[in-house]
C-alpha cells in the first residue's frame, strides 16, 4: 500500500496537480514580515481613496490591500506611500497614485492564470499588483537603473516577475499572446506591436497623448484577429497625466 500511495502521488504530479498554496504562480508566498507592515494604512487607502471612488472588483481591492506599497518608494518617501498621489522614484520617473493603479488594473480585468505584460516597470509596484492577480507577469523597463531598483524590490518581496530592460514599444513578441497589457507611460499614439500581441479577448490599458498635456486613458479589447480598427473595441476611461513613453514611443 505505501508503494501504491507513492505511485498515485507521482501520477498526480505528472498530471500537473498542485497543492492549494501553489495556485498563485506569478507571485510566490512572500515574506510574512514585509506583508505585515502598514496593514492599517493599506486598508485605509483601499477604503477611502479607491473603493470610495468606484473601484469595485474584489480581487483588485484585495491585491491593493496586500501589496506593501511603501516597499516600492524611496525610504525617504515611505511615510507618504499610501497618500493618493504620485511620488517620485528617481531618474525622472514616478509611481502612480493608488487610485490610478487600481482603476487601470480593474479595467484590465486580469483573471487567475492570465498572461500579463506591463510596459514601464518603474519601481515594480504595478507588476506586484498584477502578480497577485495573474498567472504569469512580464514587465519591461527602459531605464537600466530603474529596472534594477524594481528587480530588487520584487525579489525582496518574493514575487516572480519576468523582467526585461529595453524599449517597450515592441512589446515582448516571444511571450505573446497576452490576455492583459498595462502601459504605465504615455506615448503619443498606441504602439501597433502591443495591439498585435493581444490575445483574442485580451485587454490593453494605455494612456495616450502629448507630453506635458492632458492624456486619455484608453482601453482596447481584441474582438477578432487582425490589425484593422474593427478588430478592436475602444473605450475612453479618463483624462490623466503620465510621464512620457521612453523609446520609440510610436515614432515612424
Amino acid at each position: 500500500m505505501p508503494h501504491l500511495a507513492l505511485l498515485l502521488c507521482l501520477l498526480a504530479a505528472s498530471l500537473g496537480c498542485r497543492r492549494e498554496p501553489e495556485r498563485r504562480s506569478a507571485g510566490v508566498q512572500p515574506l510574512p514580515a514585509a506583508f505585515g507592515e502598514r496593514q492599517a494604512a493599506r486598508e485605509h487607502m483601499v477604503r477611502e481613496t479607491i473603493a470610495a471612488r468606484g473601484v469595485k472588483a474584489p480581487r483588485v481591492l484585495e491585491a491593493l490591500r496586500r501589496v506593501p506599497r511603501h516597499r516600492f518608494v524611496p525610504p525617504s518617501l515611505a511615510g507618504s506611500a499610501y497618500s493618493d498621489r504620485p511620488l517620485p522614484i528617481g531618474w525622472g520617473q514616478t509611481i502612480s497614485q493608488p487610485y490610478i493603479v487600481a482603476a487601470m488594473t480593474e479595467a484590465a480585468a486580469p483573471e487567475p492564470g492570465a498572461r500579463c505584460l506591463e510596459v514601464g516597470t518603474g519601481s515594480g509596484y504595478q507588476a506586484a499588483v498584477l502578480a497577485e492577480l495573474c498567472g504569469r507577469v512580464y514587465s519591461i523597463e527602459y531605464l537600466p537603473e530603474l529596472a534594477e531598483f524594481a528587480a530588487k524590490n520584487l525579489r525582496a518581496l518574493g514575487y516572480r516577475v519576468e523582467l526585461r530592460t529595453g524599449d517597450g514599444y515592441a512589446g515582448w513578441p516571444e511571450a505573446q499572446p497576452f490576455d492583459v497589457i498595462v502601459v504605465t507611460a504615455a506615448p503619443e499614439r498606441v504602439p501597433e506591436p502591443l495591439l498585435d500581441q493581444l490575445a483574442l479577448g485580451g485587454r490593453l490599458v494605455i494612456p495616450v497623448g502629448p507630453e506635458g498635456g492632458v492624456q486619455e486613458l484608453a482601453l482596447y479589447v481584441r474582438r477578432r484577429p487582425g490589425r484593422d480598427p474593427a478588430s478592436f473595441e475602444r473605450s475612453s476611461l479618463a483624462e490623466v497625466r503620465f510621464v512620457p513613453f521612453l523609446g520609440d514611443a510610436g515614432a515612424p
